[in-house]
Formats: structure tokens, C-alpha cells, sequence
């Protein structure tokens, strides 16, 4: 990753330069199972981001109950993402990692910035318009996200919050309404930073299209080795022969190789194609043994972390506690702006 940065036009002057002392805030919601493309998106990123401050990362548990509808299924998916992430390179010694719900304070500064939020300022939020364009439920939980998403970045004091350039919204909510509530009760919160993770190409999935649980495209970072085969395997190629060259770059088992392989083993692929007499099928057992030797080591911890559900439930305690300890002096100064 290179120098840590944020977008040019919401440079806070003043928190740059400090890389140290800043708090990096990042979540995720359980609304289903991680899969390659989350891997190499949000989740390396996080882990690139540990070395950079103060982390901290919740597991968006309300925000998921705005699409799964069955309680055990989302303790399930809390559980597995909490699994995931420290399986797979979250150190806890630099990461406070913690489920939204642990934190109550978040839902109390949600209402007292839902009222200063004005009704065009969400009626404008794509996200909403998004979700009722695919046939999602019009509820109040949906409509007001946003909301609530700034809550947890405010309340927990962040100077910087990785995001996508289509997420770049979201951060502008949350800085609309820091200022609203600072205008009207005083200077209370810090304007957030976006930072825009380095250029992280496309994840395709299985039929070329950009790997997504919408597309139903998805490899799953720990689903059952057969599974996982069998989907790349089924990778969508052309019909060129094998004995034919073919040009590498663009087809999907080539550039979800290189996801996994050495710079050596890529540029090895890429020769081999285009000498010919290189088949998709040689390319596919490539890209499964690449995505064994990287993601082997992962699973075994994983399982032993699934096998002591009394260890993982302590870690995500002790992180609400260390979460919930840097959110009250905040809610201490909210309240006492408002009146309460």
C-alpha cells in the first residue's frame, strides 16, 4: 500500500502528518458470506491500514437487519465475519474488532442527529435509491442508514474511514450532519476523512462479471474445498483450443491468478498462453493450488478459532469494552449539548 492518504478535497489540516495518532474506523455488515472479491477489497486493505494507527472495525450487526430478517441467521453471519477477519490477518493487539450492537450509545446519537437531519439530505442518498430499484422493503431502517452510519463513525471520534469512490456519499452524510450538530450545539465532533484505498482492480467472478452475491458469481473464502473446486473449475472461459495462444490478460482465470500467485508464477501463466498449448484447464488447477497455498493456513486457524466459541465471544467483549471506553466521552459532551 502507499503513503496513507486522504481524498484531497476533505483534507483536514492539522490531522495529516500524524499518521500515528490517527483513528481509523472501518465496518462491515454480516449480510452474507465473504467471498474472494472481499478479500482482496475491504478486508487486505484493513489489514494494510493496522500498521498505519489506531484501528478500529465493528461488525455492522444493525445495519444488517435492514435485509436479514431471521435472528439466528445474523448471529450466525456475525460470528463467521468475526471468524473470517481474524482468520485471515486481523491482530487484536491493533485492532479493536467489535459487534455495532455491543455499542448501545450508537443508536442514542443516531436519534439526536436524526433530528437535524433534514429529509432531502436522505431522499438524495443513492444507496436508498438503489435498494428500491432491486425490490427492497421501503422501511424507515433502510431510508435512515445513513444516519445511523454517521453515528458510528462520530461517536467513536475517527479521523479516517476507508472507503470506495461509490461509498464516497456516505461520508459526505456523516460530515453534513457533524456540522449541522456542531452549529447548532458547538464543536463537538471532527469532520472524518475519506480515504480512498489504492486502485484495487475488479474481482471477477465465475462468469466475468465483477465477483458479487447480487451476480450470484462468488468463490467463498472458506466454503468446502469440493465447492470451492468445482466453482473454478466452472469458470467461464472462450472456446479457443488449447493448443491455439491466447492472450491473457482479461481472461478471468488469468486475473484472478494473479490475486494469488508470485509476480514469477504470473509471468510464467501469462508466457505459457501465449505460446500455446496451454489449456483453461491447466490454468484453473494453477489458480486452485495458488488459492490453497495462501488460504490453507487460514482455514486451520480459523478452525481452531471455531472450535473455543468462548475465546472468540471474549475477544468481541474486551473490544466493545475498549470501543464503548472511546465512545463515552463523547456521548458525555453530546449529552450535555442537548440538555440531557
Amino acid at each position: 500500500m502507499g503513503k496513507l492518504q486522504a481524498d484531497p478535497e476533505w483534507r483536514n489540516e492539522g490531522v495529516f502528518g500524524i499518521i500515528g495518532d490517527m483513528r481509523i474506523l472501518t465496518g462491515i455488515q454480516p449480510s452474507g458470506k465473504l467471498h474472494w472479491g472481499n478479500y482482496f477489497g475491504a478486508m487486505k486493505s484493513m489489514f494494510d491500514l493496522q500498521e498505519k494507527g489506531e484501528n478500529f472495525m465493528f461488525i455492522a450487526n444493525y445495519h444488517a437487519m435492514t435485509t436479514v430478517r431471521a435472528g439466528g441467521a445474523l448471529r450466525e453471519a456475525t460470528r463467521d465475519v468475526a471468524l473470517d477477519y481474524l482468520a485471515c490477518g486481523l491482530d487484536v493487539e491493533k485492532t479493536v474488532i467489535y459487534r455495532q450492537s455491543d455499542v448501545p450509545e450508537v443508536q442514542e446519537l443516531a436519534w439526536y442527529l436524526s433530528c437535524l437531519t433534514p429529509m432531502g439530505l436522505l431522499e438524495r442518498c443513492h444507496s436508498y435509491k438503489d435498494k428500491m430499484a432491486r425490490g427492497f422493503d421501503a422501511t424507515h431502517g433502510l431510508f435512515a442508514y445513513p444516519v445511523l452510519m454517521a453515528a458510528d463513525i462520530l461517536i467513536m471520534n475517527a479521523d479516517l474511514v476507508p472507503v470506495w469512490k461509490d461509498q464516497k456519499q456516505h461520508l459526505e452524510v456523516t460530515r453534513d450532519l457533524a456540522l449541522k450538530f456542531n452549529n447548532a450545539y458547538g464543536e463537538i465532533f471532527k469532520l472524518p476523512d475519506a480515504y480512498i484505498p489504492e486502485t484495487v482492480a475488479t474481482i471477477l467472478g465465475t462468469d466475468g462479471q465483477k465477483m458479487s452475491k447480487s451476480y450470484n458469481n462468488t468463490i467463498g473464502l472458506f466454503e468446502d474445498a469440493k465447492a470451492i473446486k468445482k466453482k473454478v473449475m466452472a469458470i467461464v472461459t472462450d472456446s479457443t483450443p488449447m493448443e491455439e495462444p491466447k492472450e491473457p490478460e482479461g481472461n478471468s482465470v488469468y486475473e484472478l491468478y494473479k490475486l494469488f500467485a508470485t509476480p514469477e508464477e504470473v509471468e510464467s501463466m501469462a508466457a505459457s498462453f501465449r505460446a500455446g498449448g496451454y489449456g483453461y484447464g491447466h490454468a484453473k488447477k494453477a489458480l486452485l493450488e495458488a488459492y490453497h497455498r495462501m488460504f490453507d493456513p487460514f482455514r486451520a486457524k480459523r478452525e481452531e478459532l471455531a472450535k473455543s466459541p468462548d475465546a472468540l465471544e471474549d475477544i468481541l467483549r474486551e473490544g466493545a469494552k475498549r470501543a464503548r471506553a472511546a465512545a463515552l466521552p463523547v456521548m458525555e459532551k453530546v449529552r450535555a449539548a442537548v440538555g440531557l
